[in-house]
């Protein structure tokens, strides 16, 4: 059983609710703030490690009451956090969340120590060998993200890469994915870069997936089962990179990502019980 190293962003999630989303140049009251883990990267480092992955978070953090709180929530999931480094007089990552009382949300992300990543994390991919995967997003530094994937292939270590936030990567990078995972906007997106993916894996939210054409229905959510949507597609990507670390096949590992994915959007939070004290 391989490894799963993620390599991305920790962010600290302010979270309000909202009756619907305001309008430009629009003000309403929210209801309530939280404070919670969030971050694509940690997301699916704890998605991963709750579907039994032995998981490495690879990231940076500030050297503020957040970020230690999170350090030590990893810690408590059993993941590996030697990695995340402090970065002094940094803040860390924040992102500002607003959900709707049909559980969707709009985003803010303030990059934070997440803007600072650079060739010390990706000297971390070094660990990596056969079995393992490395899990990549695109909130920290892209040169990051392509160094990492390209080393990690080189090692033999499977990459995977979720095309969120989307930016365009070099065409190498993307063709050493297996599989980019994207939304169906992303999808649109990587077609115009004109880059082509090894494999790609299109999520369409509640009318399920793609993988290479093949297409998998979602499982079944009633709406009002539906409480926030934020962390659905990192609970996907995590689960995902873990089975796949595990040696699933791609039924298997779909069925289980499917299924972190459909369970994500029953609690509030981009993680469960996400609360940061």
């Amino acid at each position: 059983m391989g490894r799963v190293m993620v390599l991305g962003s920790l962010n600290v999630d302010l979270v309000t609710r909202v009756e619907r989303h305001p309008h430009p140049g629009e003000t309403l009251l929210g209801e309530g703030l939280d404070r919670l883990a969030g971050g694509k990267g940690a997301n699916q480092a704890v998605a991963a490690a709750a579907a039994g992955a032995d998981v490495l978070m690879v990231g940076c953090i500030g050297d503020d009451g957040g970020g230690a709180a999170y350090l030590e929530r990893l810690r408590h999931r059993g993941i590996d956090v030697s990695r995340v480094r402090t970065v002094h007089g940094e803040a860390s990552g924040h992102a500002l969340i607003a959900v709707d009382d049909r559980g969707e949300n709009s985003i803010i992300v303030i990059p934070g120590a997440n803007g600072l990543l650079d060739d010390t994390e990706v000297s971390a991919v070094d660990e990596l060998g056969p079995g393992d995967v490395l899990l990549l997003q695109l909130e920290v530094p892209l040169p990051v993200v392509c160094g990492a994937a390209r080393r990690a292939a080189h090692l033999g270590a499977r990459v995977v890469i979720n095309t969120a936030p989307y930016a365009a990567l070099p065409a190498d990078v993307v063709a050493l994915a297996d599989p980019v995972v994207a939304n169906e906007h992303e999808m649109v997106a990587l077609a115009e870069s004109g880059a082509e993916p090894g494999s790609l894996l299109v999520t369409f939210g509640a009318n399920g997936v793609t993988w290479d054409g093949q297409t998998t229905p979602a499982h079944n959510v009633p709406p009002s089962a539906v409480v926030d949507t934020t962390g659905a597609g990192d609970a996907f990507c995590g689960a995902l990179a873990a089975a796949l670390a595990a040696g699933a096949d791609r039924t298997a590992a779909l069925e289980a990502a499917l299924t972190a994915g459909a369970a994500a959007v029953r609690h509030q939070g981009a993680q469960p019980n996400a609360a940061l004290r």
